[in-house]
Protein backbone atom coordinates (compact mmCIF):
# COMPACT_ATOMS: atom_id res chain seq x y z
CA UNK A 1 0.00 0.00 0.00
CA UNK A 2 1.21 3.66 -0.97
CA UNK A 3 1.55 5.79 2.01
CA UNK A 4 -0.50 9.23 0.58
CA UNK A 5 3.30 10.75 2.08
CA UNK A 6 4.98 9.90 -0.20
CA UNK A 7 2.63 11.17 -2.93
CA UNK A 8 3.19 14.29 -0.80
CA UNK A 9 6.63 14.13 -0.56
CA UNK A 10 6.86 13.12 -4.93
CA UNK A 11 5.33 16.52 -5.22
CA UNK A 12 7.58 18.39 -3.61
CA UNK A 13 10.39 16.72 -5.50
CA UNK A 14 9.00 17.77 -8.26
CA UNK A 15 8.17 21.26 -7.22
CA UNK A 16 11.90 21.84 -6.06
CA UNK A 17 13.00 20.28 -9.75
CA UNK A 18 11.05 22.52 -11.23
CA UNK A 19 12.39 25.44 -9.48
CA UNK A 20 15.71 24.61 -10.37
CA UNK A 21 14.83 25.60 -13.84
CA UNK A 22 17.84 24.13 -15.98
CA UNK A 23 19.97 23.71 -12.84
CA UNK A 24 22.44 25.27 -10.67
CA UNK A 25 25.36 25.32 -13.44
CA UNK A 26 23.15 27.41 -15.84
CA UNK A 27 21.76 29.62 -12.89
CA UNK A 28 25.45 30.66 -12.30
CA UNK A 29 25.92 31.52 -15.51
CA UNK A 30 23.06 33.85 -15.23
CA UNK A 31 24.11 35.51 -12.42
CA UNK A 32 27.68 36.02 -13.97
CA UNK A 33 26.27 37.93 -16.74
CA UNK A 34 24.70 40.31 -14.34
CA UNK A 35 21.22 38.77 -14.28
CA UNK A 36 19.02 37.51 -12.19
CA UNK A 37 16.83 34.01 -12.88
CA UNK A 38 12.55 34.12 -13.52
CA UNK A 39 12.13 33.78 -9.92
CA UNK A 40 14.06 35.87 -8.27
CA UNK A 41 12.99 38.93 -10.71
CA UNK A 42 9.26 38.05 -9.46
CA UNK A 43 10.54 37.93 -5.61
CA UNK A 44 11.98 41.57 -5.86
CA UNK A 45 8.82 42.47 -8.11
CA UNK A 46 6.12 41.67 -5.68
CA UNK A 47 5.16 41.74 -2.06
CA UNK A 48 7.21 39.66 0.10
CA UNK A 49 5.02 36.16 0.14
CA UNK A 50 2.26 36.99 -2.16
CA UNK A 51 3.46 35.09 -5.41
CA UNK A 52 1.18 32.14 -6.66
CA UNK A 53 2.63 30.11 -9.43
CA UNK A 54 0.55 28.98 -12.07
CA UNK A 55 1.17 25.73 -14.59
CA UNK A 56 4.57 24.90 -12.75
CA UNK A 57 4.22 21.24 -14.50
CA UNK A 58 3.72 22.14 -18.01
CA UNK A 59 5.90 20.78 -20.53
CA UNK A 60 7.20 21.05 -23.99
CA UNK A 61 5.39 18.44 -26.66
CA UNK A 62 8.00 18.61 -29.52
CA UNK A 63 9.36 15.26 -30.70
CA UNK A 64 12.25 16.30 -32.96
CA UNK A 65 15.40 17.53 -33.19
CA UNK A 66 16.41 16.20 -30.02
CA UNK A 67 14.03 17.55 -28.45
CA UNK A 68 12.66 14.56 -27.40
CA UNK A 69 15.02 13.63 -24.68
CA UNK A 70 15.28 16.85 -23.21
CA UNK A 71 13.03 18.47 -20.00
CA UNK A 72 12.08 21.83 -19.49
CA UNK A 73 10.85 22.83 -16.47
CA UNK A 74 8.11 25.40 -16.76
CA UNK A 75 8.74 25.24 -20.59
CA UNK A 76 10.84 27.86 -19.77
CA UNK A 77 8.70 30.55 -18.26
CA UNK A 78 7.43 30.75 -14.73
CA UNK A 79 3.37 32.18 -14.53
CA UNK A 80 1.23 33.59 -11.77
CA UNK A 81 0.04 36.02 -9.92
CA UNK A 82 0.96 37.95 -6.93
CA UNK A 83 0.55 42.30 -5.17
CA UNK A 84 2.30 45.04 -5.63
CA UNK A 85 1.59 47.65 -2.87
CA UNK A 86 -0.80 45.37 -1.91
CA UNK A 87 -2.95 45.38 -5.43
CA UNK A 88 -2.87 42.13 -7.68
CA UNK A 89 -0.78 41.84 -10.78
CA UNK A 90 -0.18 38.75 -12.85
CA UNK A 91 2.61 38.32 -14.90
CA UNK A 92 5.10 36.31 -16.48
CA UNK A 93 8.76 35.62 -16.52
CA UNK A 94 11.06 33.99 -19.00
CA UNK A 95 13.56 31.57 -17.49
CA UNK A 96 16.85 31.49 -19.90
CA UNK A 97 18.39 28.87 -17.97
CA UNK A 98 15.54 26.98 -19.56
CA UNK A 99 15.84 26.51 -23.90
CA UNK A 100 17.38 29.66 -23.42
CA UNK A 101 14.22 31.35 -22.66
CA UNK A 102 12.76 30.13 -26.16
CA UNK A 103 9.34 30.46 -26.74
CA UNK A 104 7.43 27.03 -27.55
CA UNK A 105 3.85 25.91 -27.61
CA UNK A 106 3.25 24.85 -24.10
CA UNK A 107 5.96 28.03 -22.92
CA UNK A 108 3.18 30.45 -25.26
CA UNK A 109 -0.25 28.66 -23.88
CA UNK A 110 1.32 29.34 -20.39
CA UNK A 111 1.25 33.39 -21.34
CA UNK A 112 -1.89 33.13 -22.56
CA UNK A 113 -3.75 31.74 -20.24
CA UNK A 114 -2.19 34.15 -17.48
CA UNK A 115 -2.80 37.00 -19.52
CA UNK A 116 -6.92 35.94 -19.85
CA UNK A 117 -6.78 36.14 -16.51
CA UNK A 118 -5.69 39.59 -15.85
CA UNK A 119 -8.42 40.66 -17.98
CA UNK A 120 -11.11 38.73 -16.44
CA UNK A 121 -10.20 40.08 -13.30
CA UNK A 122 -8.62 43.56 -14.28
CA UNK A 123 -5.34 43.61 -12.75
CA UNK A 124 -2.34 44.75 -14.43
CA UNK A 125 -0.15 42.36 -16.72
CA UNK A 126 3.80 42.92 -16.37
CA UNK A 127 5.94 40.47 -18.65
CA UNK A 128 9.22 40.39 -17.80
CA UNK A 129 11.36 38.80 -20.97
CA UNK A 130 14.51 36.92 -21.07
CA UNK A 131 14.52 34.95 -24.29
CA UNK A 132 16.45 34.00 -27.55
CA UNK A 133 13.35 34.10 -29.77
CA UNK A 134 11.18 31.78 -31.26
CA UNK A 135 11.69 27.76 -30.26
CA UNK A 136 13.18 27.18 -33.53
CA UNK A 137 12.74 23.02 -33.26
CA UNK A 138 8.90 23.46 -32.53
CA UNK A 139 8.31 25.21 -36.31
CA UNK A 140 5.55 26.93 -37.01
CA UNK A 141 4.08 26.41 -33.69
CA UNK A 142 6.26 29.01 -32.11
CA UNK A 143 4.92 31.40 -34.17
CA UNK A 144 1.44 30.54 -33.81
CA UNK A 145 2.19 30.95 -29.80
CA UNK A 146 3.46 34.39 -30.55
CA UNK A 147 0.78 35.28 -32.25
CA UNK A 148 -1.58 34.01 -29.50
CA UNK A 149 0.40 36.76 -27.50
CA UNK A 150 0.41 39.54 -29.56
CA UNK A 151 -3.56 39.00 -30.00
CA UNK A 152 -4.04 39.64 -26.64
CA UNK A 153 -2.12 42.29 -26.11
CA UNK A 154 -4.05 44.09 -28.79
CA UNK A 155 -7.24 43.27 -27.76
CA UNK A 156 -6.65 43.94 -23.88
CA UNK A 157 -4.77 47.24 -24.64
CA UNK A 158 -6.85 49.96 -22.90
CA UNK A 159 -8.53 47.49 -20.68
CA UNK A 160 -6.00 46.82 -18.37
CA UNK A 161 -2.33 48.10 -17.80
CA UNK A 162 0.37 46.08 -19.97
CA UNK A 163 3.96 46.69 -18.80
CA UNK A 164 6.96 45.23 -20.20
CA UNK A 165 10.34 44.61 -18.80
CA UNK A 166 13.37 43.38 -20.59
CA UNK A 167 16.10 42.01 -18.75
CA UNK A 168 18.40 40.01 -21.65
CA UNK A 169 17.69 39.60 -25.96
CA UNK A 170 14.33 40.18 -27.16
CA UNK A 171 14.96 39.45 -30.69
CA UNK A 172 12.71 39.05 -34.00
CA UNK A 173 8.78 38.39 -33.49
CA UNK A 174 9.59 38.73 -29.81
CA UNK A 175 9.95 42.52 -30.11
CA UNK A 176 6.05 42.74 -30.98
CA UNK A 177 4.57 42.05 -27.93
CA UNK A 178 6.76 44.59 -25.90
CA UNK A 179 6.13 46.67 -28.35
CA UNK A 180 2.15 46.54 -28.11
CA UNK A 181 2.05 46.87 -24.38
CA UNK A 182 1.70 49.83 -22.73
CA UNK A 183 5.21 50.71 -20.99
CA UNK A 184 8.67 49.12 -22.05
CA UNK A 185 12.21 49.40 -19.00
CA UNK A 186 15.24 47.76 -20.06
CA UNK A 187 18.24 47.49 -17.97
CA UNK A 188 21.70 48.99 -19.12
CA UNK A 189 23.83 47.04 -20.74
CA UNK A 190 22.05 43.35 -20.35
CA UNK A 191 19.10 44.10 -22.55
CA UNK A 192 18.43 44.17 -25.86
CA UNK A 193 15.73 44.38 -28.71
CA UNK A 194 15.79 44.24 -32.41
CA UNK A 195 13.92 42.74 -35.19
CA UNK A 196 17.12 41.57 -36.88
CA UNK A 197 20.54 41.10 -34.95
CA UNK A 198 23.89 42.20 -35.63
CA UNK A 199 25.02 39.07 -37.36
CA UNK A 200 22.18 39.38 -39.95
CA UNK A 201 22.81 42.96 -40.23
CA UNK A 202 26.52 42.45 -40.86
CA UNK A 203 25.52 39.36 -43.79
CA UNK A 204 22.80 41.10 -45.16
CA UNK A 205 23.94 44.78 -45.15
CA UNK A 206 27.57 44.41 -44.72
CA UNK A 207 27.06 46.91 -41.29
CA UNK A 208 28.63 45.92 -38.25
CA UNK A 209 27.58 47.22 -35.00
CA UNK A 210 27.55 45.41 -31.42
CA UNK A 211 24.39 44.42 -29.82
CA UNK A 212 24.08 46.96 -27.42
CA UNK A 213 24.70 49.62 -30.11
CA UNK A 214 22.00 48.21 -32.26
CA UNK A 215 19.23 47.99 -29.81
CA UNK A 216 20.38 47.92 -26.12
CA UNK A 217 18.58 50.33 -23.01
CA UNK A 218 20.09 53.79 -24.47
CA UNK A 219 19.22 53.79 -28.06
CA UNK A 220 15.74 52.28 -27.48
CA UNK A 221 15.46 55.23 -24.45
CA UNK A 222 16.83 57.99 -26.61
CA UNK A 223 17.17 57.35 -30.25
CA UNK A 224 14.15 55.04 -30.95
CA UNK A 225 11.45 55.84 -28.57
CA UNK A 226 10.48 52.54 -28.15
CA UNK A 227 11.49 52.13 -24.52
CA UNK A 228 9.99 54.37 -21.47
CA UNK A 229 12.62 54.07 -18.69
CA UNK A 230 15.69 52.55 -17.83
CA UNK A 231 18.07 51.65 -15.24
CA UNK A 232 21.40 49.88 -14.82
CA UNK A 233 20.50 47.13 -12.68
CA UNK A 234 17.28 44.64 -12.85
CA UNK A 235 16.77 46.20 -8.98
CA UNK A 236 16.42 49.14 -9.80
CA UNK A 237 14.47 48.53 -12.64
CA UNK A 238 12.26 46.54 -11.05
CA UNK A 239 12.03 48.90 -8.35
CA UNK A 240 10.54 51.45 -10.92
CA UNK A 241 7.95 49.24 -12.24
CA UNK A 242 6.42 48.94 -8.58
CA UNK A 243 6.73 53.31 -8.39
CA UNK A 244 4.99 53.14 -11.87
CA UNK A 245 2.69 50.64 -11.10
CA UNK A 246 1.72 53.09 -7.72
CA UNK A 247 0.28 55.85 -10.28
CA UNK A 248 -2.28 53.52 -12.56
CA UNK A 249 -5.34 52.30 -12.06
CA UNK A 250 -6.19 48.38 -11.86
CA UNK A 251 -8.03 48.76 -15.07
CA UNK A 252 -10.12 50.92 -17.39
CA UNK A 253 -13.03 51.09 -14.86
CA UNK A 254 -11.25 52.32 -11.84
CA UNK A 255 -9.43 55.25 -10.95
CA UNK A 256 -5.90 55.51 -10.00
CA UNK A 257 -5.65 55.51 -6.31
CA UNK A 258 -5.46 58.66 -4.29
CA UNK A 259 -2.40 58.93 -1.69
CA UNK A 260 -2.81 60.91 1.68
CA UNK A 261 -1.54 64.39 1.46
CA UNK A 262 -1.11 65.92 4.51
CA UNK A 263 0.86 69.68 3.31
CA UNK A 264 -2.14 72.60 2.69
CA UNK A 265 0.77 75.26 1.76
CA UNK A 266 -0.64 75.47 -2.22
CA UNK A 267 0.51 79.41 -2.77
CA UNK A 268 3.79 79.08 -4.54
CA UNK A 269 5.41 81.99 -4.60
CA UNK A 270 8.78 81.06 -6.16
CA UNK A 271 6.58 79.99 -9.18
CA UNK A 272 7.05 83.97 -10.38
CA UNK A 273 11.23 83.32 -10.63
CA UNK A 274 10.95 80.21 -12.52
CA UNK A 275 9.74 81.30 -15.97
CA UNK A 276 11.78 84.10 -17.41
CA UNK A 277 9.68 87.16 -18.57
CA UNK A 278 11.35 87.34 -21.74
CA UNK A 279 9.90 84.79 -24.25
CA UNK A 280 13.23 83.67 -25.83
CA UNK A 281 15.06 82.90 -22.89
CA UNK A 282 15.16 79.09 -21.82
CA UNK A 283 14.30 77.26 -18.97
CA UNK A 284 13.70 74.00 -17.51
CA UNK A 285 9.91 73.34 -17.05
CA UNK A 286 10.48 70.51 -14.94
CA UNK A 287 11.29 73.46 -12.31
CA UNK A 288 7.82 74.64 -13.28
CA UNK A 289 6.40 71.07 -12.62
CA UNK A 290 8.22 70.51 -9.07
CA UNK A 291 6.00 74.05 -7.69
CA UNK A 292 2.95 72.66 -9.08
CA UNK A 293 3.03 68.92 -7.69
CA UNK A 294 3.17 66.95 -4.29
CA UNK A 295 6.58 66.71 -3.35
CA UNK A 296 8.67 64.29 -4.73
CA UNK A 297 5.61 62.95 -7.13
CA UNK A 298 6.66 63.46 -10.20
CA UNK A 299 7.50 59.87 -12.20
CA UNK A 300 9.14 60.77 -15.88
CA UNK A 301 8.53 58.63 -18.82
CA UNK A 302 10.82 58.62 -21.50
CA UNK A 303 13.05 61.13 -20.40
CA UNK A 304 16.02 61.04 -23.11
CA UNK A 305 13.56 60.78 -25.60
CA UNK A 306 12.21 63.85 -27.45
CA UNK A 307 13.47 66.02 -24.88
CA UNK A 308 11.24 69.13 -26.48
CA UNK A 309 8.42 67.48 -24.21
CA UNK A 310 8.10 66.38 -20.78
CA UNK A 311 5.50 63.69 -19.80
CA UNK A 312 5.06 61.57 -16.72
CA UNK A 313 2.69 61.04 -14.15
CA UNK A 314 2.31 63.07 -10.49
CA UNK A 315 0.00 63.83 -7.70
CA UNK A 316 -1.73 66.64 -6.99
CA UNK A 317 -3.62 66.30 -3.21
CA UNK A 318 -3.00 62.77 -3.73
CA UNK A 319 -4.84 62.64 -6.75
CA UNK A 320 -2.91 61.24 -10.05
CA UNK A 321 -2.27 63.73 -13.17
CA UNK A 322 -0.79 62.98 -16.39
CA UNK A 323 1.95 65.90 -17.44
CA UNK A 324 2.40 66.76 -21.10
CA UNK A 325 4.59 69.74 -20.82
CA UNK A 326 6.78 71.68 -23.82
CA UNK A 327 10.61 72.13 -22.75
CA UNK A 328 12.25 75.25 -24.14
CA UNK A 329 15.55 73.64 -22.97
CA UNK A 330 15.14 72.36 -25.89
CA UNK A 331 14.26 73.11 -29.75
CA UNK A 332 12.54 76.30 -28.04
CA UNK A 333 10.11 73.82 -26.73
CA UNK A 334 9.04 72.99 -30.42
CA UNK A 335 6.70 70.27 -31.47
CA UNK A 336 8.71 67.99 -34.36
CA UNK A 337 7.77 64.37 -35.46
CA UNK A 338 9.06 62.47 -32.06
CA UNK A 339 7.67 65.18 -29.54
CA UNK A 340 4.18 64.49 -31.41
CA UNK A 341 4.21 60.50 -30.61
CA UNK A 342 5.63 60.53 -27.51
CA UNK A 343 2.92 63.32 -26.29
CA UNK A 344 0.10 61.26 -28.08
CA UNK A 345 0.43 57.74 -26.83
CA UNK A 346 0.67 59.16 -23.34
CA UNK A 347 -2.60 61.10 -23.59
CA UNK A 348 -4.28 58.34 -25.21
CA UNK A 349 -3.10 56.11 -22.22
CA UNK A 350 -4.08 58.58 -19.71
CA UNK A 351 -7.49 58.73 -20.97
CA UNK A 352 -8.10 54.89 -21.21
CA UNK A 353 -7.13 54.62 -17.56
CA UNK A 354 -9.45 57.58 -16.28
CA UNK A 355 -6.20 59.96 -15.64
CA UNK A 356 -6.52 63.79 -15.67
CA UNK A 357 -4.46 65.46 -18.17
CA UNK A 358 -2.49 68.75 -17.30
CA UNK A 359 -0.44 70.70 -20.42
CA UNK A 360 2.15 73.27 -19.51
CA UNK A 361 2.19 75.34 -22.66
CA UNK A 362 4.90 77.20 -23.99
CA UNK A 363 5.16 76.80 -28.00
CA UNK A 364 6.56 78.47 -30.36
CA UNK A 365 4.98 75.99 -33.46
CA UNK A 366 5.80 72.67 -34.99
CA UNK A 367 9.23 72.72 -35.70
CA UNK A 368 10.34 73.80 -39.52
CA UNK A 369 12.66 72.37 -41.92
CA UNK A 370 12.84 70.44 -45.23
CA UNK A 371 13.58 66.64 -42.79
CA UNK A 372 10.62 67.12 -40.76
CA UNK A 373 8.05 67.81 -43.58
CA UNK A 374 9.29 64.94 -45.30
CA UNK A 375 9.18 62.92 -42.73
CA UNK A 376 5.53 63.59 -41.96
CA UNK A 377 5.14 66.31 -39.60
CA UNK A 378 1.90 66.95 -40.87
CA UNK A 379 0.69 63.46 -40.06
CA UNK A 380 2.53 62.86 -36.79
CA UNK A 381 1.34 66.69 -35.76
CA UNK A 382 -2.15 65.56 -36.08
CA UNK A 383 -1.50 62.77 -33.89
CA UNK A 384 -1.62 65.02 -31.34
CA UNK A 385 -4.50 67.04 -31.98
CA UNK A 386 -6.45 63.67 -32.43
CA UNK A 387 -5.72 62.41 -29.22
CA UNK A 388 -6.56 65.29 -26.90
CA UNK A 389 -9.82 65.77 -29.28
CA UNK A 390 -11.08 61.91 -28.22
CA UNK A 391 -9.84 61.90 -24.60
CA UNK A 392 -12.93 62.23 -22.13
CA UNK A 393 -10.63 62.97 -19.48
CA UNK A 394 -10.44 66.00 -16.99
CA UNK A 395 -8.04 68.10 -19.32
CA UNK A 396 -6.86 71.51 -18.13
CA UNK A 397 -4.36 73.68 -20.05
CA UNK A 398 -1.85 76.28 -18.31
CA UNK A 399 -0.41 78.36 -20.94
CA UNK A 400 2.56 79.58 -19.21
CA UNK A 401 4.20 81.92 -22.01
CA UNK A 402 4.10 81.22 -25.55
CA UNK A 403 1.43 79.75 -27.13
CA UNK A 404 2.05 80.38 -31.53
CA UNK A 405 -0.10 79.02 -34.12
CA UNK A 406 -1.51 75.36 -34.59
CA UNK A 407 0.23 74.13 -32.12
CA UNK A 408 -1.55 76.19 -29.92
CA UNK A 409 -4.53 74.80 -31.28
CA UNK A 410 -3.01 71.10 -31.05
CA UNK A 411 -2.04 71.60 -26.95
CA UNK A 412 -5.46 71.20 -25.66
CA UNK A 413 -6.90 74.57 -26.50
CA UNK A 414 -10.91 74.83 -25.85
CA UNK A 415 -11.66 74.54 -29.13
CA UNK A 416 -10.52 70.65 -29.13
CA UNK A 417 -12.06 70.31 -26.63
CA UNK A 418 -9.69 71.50 -23.23
CA UNK A 419 -12.16 72.08 -20.50
CA UNK A 420 -10.15 74.19 -18.75
CA UNK A 421 -7.93 76.78 -19.79
CA UNK A 422 -5.61 79.40 -17.90
CA UNK A 423 -2.96 81.76 -18.78
CA UNK A 424 -0.46 83.57 -16.78
CA UNK A 425 -0.01 87.54 -17.57
CA UNK A 426 2.95 87.49 -19.53
CA UNK A 427 1.52 84.38 -21.55
CA UNK A 428 1.63 85.46 -25.77
CA UNK A 429 -1.18 83.94 -27.72
CA UNK A 430 -0.88 84.69 -31.22
CA UNK A 431 -0.68 82.79 -34.76
CA UNK A 432 2.71 83.22 -34.77
CA UNK A 433 5.22 85.10 -32.41
CA UNK A 434 5.14 89.39 -32.46
CA UNK A 435 8.51 89.31 -34.58
CA UNK A 436 7.51 87.15 -37.33
CA UNK A 437 3.86 88.90 -37.61
CA UNK A 438 5.22 92.31 -37.62
CA UNK A 439 7.95 91.58 -40.40
CA UNK A 440 4.75 90.23 -42.53
CA UNK A 441 1.95 92.38 -41.72
CA UNK A 442 4.17 95.60 -41.40
CA UNK A 443 6.66 94.90 -44.34
CA UNK A 444 6.33 97.64 -46.55
CA UNK A 445 6.35 100.45 -43.70
CA UNK A 446 9.22 98.92 -42.49
CA UNK A 447 11.05 98.54 -45.70
CA UNK A 448 10.13 102.13 -46.49
CA UNK A 449 11.12 103.92 -43.26
CA UNK A 450 13.70 105.82 -43.05
CA UNK A 451 14.70 103.91 -39.78
CA UNK A 452 13.53 100.23 -40.62
CA UNK A 453 14.95 99.19 -36.94
CA UNK A 454 12.95 101.55 -34.87
CA UNK A 455 10.11 101.31 -37.17
CA UNK A 456 10.02 97.32 -36.66
CA UNK A 457 10.85 97.42 -32.85
CA UNK A 458 7.62 99.98 -33.04
CA UNK A 459 5.29 97.49 -34.62
CA UNK A 460 6.41 94.65 -32.66
CA UNK A 461 5.64 96.37 -29.86
CA UNK A 462 1.94 97.15 -31.69
CA UNK A 463 1.67 93.56 -32.68
CA UNK A 464 2.17 92.67 -29.00
CA UNK A 465 -0.03 94.99 -27.52
CA UNK A 466 -2.87 94.29 -29.70
CA UNK A 467 -2.46 90.59 -30.39
CA UNK A 468 -0.19 89.14 -28.50
CA UNK A 469 -1.33 89.04 -24.69
CA UNK A 470 -3.87 86.67 -23.01
CA UNK A 471 -6.84 89.20 -22.93
CA UNK A 472 -7.59 89.12 -26.25
CA UNK A 473 -8.29 85.27 -26.53
CA UNK A 474 -9.89 85.74 -22.61
CA UNK A 475 -12.24 88.56 -24.39
CA UNK A 476 -12.95 85.63 -26.71
CA UNK A 477 -13.61 82.84 -24.28
CA UNK A 478 -10.54 80.49 -25.54
CA UNK A 479 -9.01 81.35 -22.06
CA UNK A 480 -10.98 80.47 -19.02
CA UNK A 481 -9.28 83.31 -16.89
CA UNK A 482 -5.62 84.57 -16.69
CA UNK A 483 -4.17 83.44 -13.11
CA UNK A 484 -1.35 84.77 -10.61
CA UNK A 485 1.15 82.46 -11.99
CA UNK A 486 1.82 82.01 -7.81
CA UNK A 487 -1.55 80.30 -7.76
CA UNK A 488 -1.34 78.00 -10.55
CA UNK A 489 -1.14 75.40 -7.98
CA UNK A 490 -4.48 76.41 -6.05
CA UNK A 491 -6.21 76.84 -10.07
CA UNK A 492 -5.23 73.11 -10.99
CA UNK A 493 -6.74 71.13 -7.13
CA UNK A 494 -9.46 73.47 -7.46
CA UNK A 495 -10.02 72.31 -11.18
CA UNK A 496 -9.51 68.55 -10.30
CA UNK A 497 -12.26 68.85 -7.69
CA UNK A 498 -14.65 70.75 -9.83
CA UNK A 499 -14.34 67.81 -12.48
CA UNK A 500 -14.09 64.99 -10.49
CA UNK A 501 -17.50 63.83 -11.79
CA UNK A 502 -16.87 64.36 -15.44
CA UNK A 503 -19.07 62.55 -17.87
CA UNK A 504 -18.63 63.08 -21.60
CA UNK A 505 -19.37 60.58 -24.32
CA UNK A 506 -18.24 60.61 -27.97
CA UNK A 507 -20.27 59.37 -31.46
CA UNK A 508 -20.87 55.63 -30.92
CA UNK A 509 -18.35 53.98 -33.40
CA UNK A 510 -16.27 50.78 -33.74
CA UNK A 511 -13.13 52.59 -33.55
CA UNK A 512 -11.58 56.08 -34.94
CA UNK A 513 -8.92 56.07 -37.05
CA UNK A 514 -6.32 57.82 -35.91
CA UNK A 515 -3.27 58.95 -38.50
CA UNK A 516 -1.05 56.46 -37.77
Amino acid sequence: MIDIYEKINDLYDRKREVELGGGDQKIEKQHEKGKLTARERIELLVDKGTFIELNPFIEHRCKDFGLENQKGPGDGVVTGYGKVNGRPIYLFSQDFTVFGGALGEMHANKIANVMDLAAKNGAPFVGMNDSGGARIQEGVVSLDGYGKIFYRNAIYSGVIPQISVIMGPCAGGAVYSPAITDFVFMVDQTSQMFITGPKVIETVTGEKISPEDLGGAKVHNSISGNAHFRASTEEEVLAEVRQLLSYLPQNNEEKAPISKYEDNWDYRPDLTDVVPFDAVRPYDVRKVIEQVVDEDSFMEVQKDFAKNIVIGYARVKGEVIGLVCNQPKFMAGGLDIDSSDKAARFIRFCDSFNIPIITFEDVTGFFPGIKQEHGGIIRHGAKILYAYSEATVPKLTIILRKAYGGAYVALNSKSIGADLVFAWPNAEIAVMGPQGAANIIFAREINQSEDPEATRAQKIKEYREKFANPYVAASMGMVDDVIDPRETRIKIIQSLEMLRNKKETRPNKKHGNIPL
